[in-house]
């Protein structure tokens, strides 16, 4: 499993104690109440099958995680800013999905399949110089942040900067270096990123401020940042946030793309959800589920977020629906 502090499955609001469930509701807070067992209704049982798919999620359950660049305050200027800009532009989920597979499945280095990407995505292009300097590129313990991290370091050192990028760790680790200037640009998540910044503010579980709207959560976050010291660039299209995942073959054979379909098809006892453990009570994750899109399931399989046990199990028929992450490499097509 990817160990990322996320916003993940957790309501919106804690960092502290939350931070320590690494990809399964970092910046969250405790949930809901636990739901009811069992379901009324046959269900869809699982179906095996090697390519996995994300259902739509069309009544916008989970909030906007797009890709967003942080810089600190003090090291921002237009031509910087306009290069990590450079890389938004270039950047959308399917291509997202891809460069984590050449890194998680093709096992090419994050530096590799960056360059590869800069390349025939011609993200240098039309670059300005800025006034030069050295930059650290902070990146989180894991692939896809090292990706974005040396796409970072690309695009800035076709604006005329000396950059380095370098590992951090998670969010508790890397914003107090990013608020000091220890570090000056590090690749962020829009919605997961302004609850940090909002919790650090104000302690506690505030009032969410991010929104499945990119720019109701894009706007919440600048200021939220202004407060802090934190500049952020233009958020890419791409976005990797929570998503439920079934197979190939399950979607085909019960006709089911979105959420909604899969609400209205196959609640039942036959359904099995799997995820991590804090699913069961987490209001993005199963409670959202039955909330939100009306999904009852016959049976809760505890597993992991986004790791070998949920794609597994949804591959080798023990689960019906997963959740994973929406730029995970198993949602490549080739």
């Amino acid at each position: 499993m990817r160990a990322r502090t996320r916003l993940a499955i957790g309501a919106v609001g804690a960092v502290a104690g939350a931070a320590l469930l690494t990809g399964c509701g970092g910046a969250g807070s405790s949930g809901t109440d636990a739901p009811k067992e069992g379901a009324s209704g046959a269900g869809c049982a699982p179906v095996a099958g090697q390519q996995l798919i994300a259902l739509q999620d069309d009544k916008k359950l989970q909030n906007s995680d797009n890709i967003i660049p942080a810089v600190n305050s003090k090291a921002a200027n237009p031509q910087l800013i306009a290069a990590l800009d450079k890389v938004s532009a270039a950047l959308d989920t399917p291509k997202l999905i891809q460069l984590n597979k050449a890194v998680n499945e093709d096992r090419k280095t994050p530096k590799v399949a960056a360059e590869e990407f800069a390349s025939a995505n011609n993200v240098t292009a039309g670059i300005a110089k800025g006034p030069g300097g050295d930059i650290v590129v902070g990146a989180a313990n894991f692939a896809e942040s090292q990706i974005l991290g040396e796409l970072y370091r690309i695009a800035l050192t076709a604006a005329g900067y000396q950059v380095k990028v370098q590992q951090i760790g998670n969010r508790e680790l890397y914003e107090p270096a990013l608020v000091k200037g220890e570090i000056q640009v590090v690749p962020e998540y829009a919605a997961t990123m302004a609850e940090f910044l909002n919790t650090k503010d104000k302690g506690g579980t505030p009032p969410p401020v991010s929104s499945p709207d990119i720019n109701t959560t894009v706007t919440a976050l600048k200021a939220e940042g202004d407060k802090a010291g934190i500049t952020f660039g233009a958020p890419a299209a791409a976005q990797d946030q929570n998503a439920f995942a079934v197979t190939q073959a399950f979607a085909d054979k019960h006709g089911v793309r979105t959420l909604s379909e899969f609400a209205a098809k196959c609640s039942g006892s036959a359904t099995v959800l799997g995820g991590p453990p804090e699913c069961e009570q987490r209001p993005f994750c199963k409670p959202g589920l039955e909330k939100t899109y009306g999904l009852s399931v016959g049976r809760f399989s505890s597993l992991d977020q986004g790791g070998p046990l949920t794609k597994s199990g949804l591959r080798d028929g023990s689960i019906s629906v997963g959740l994973i992450f929406s730029s995970d490499g198993a949602f490549a097509t080739s």
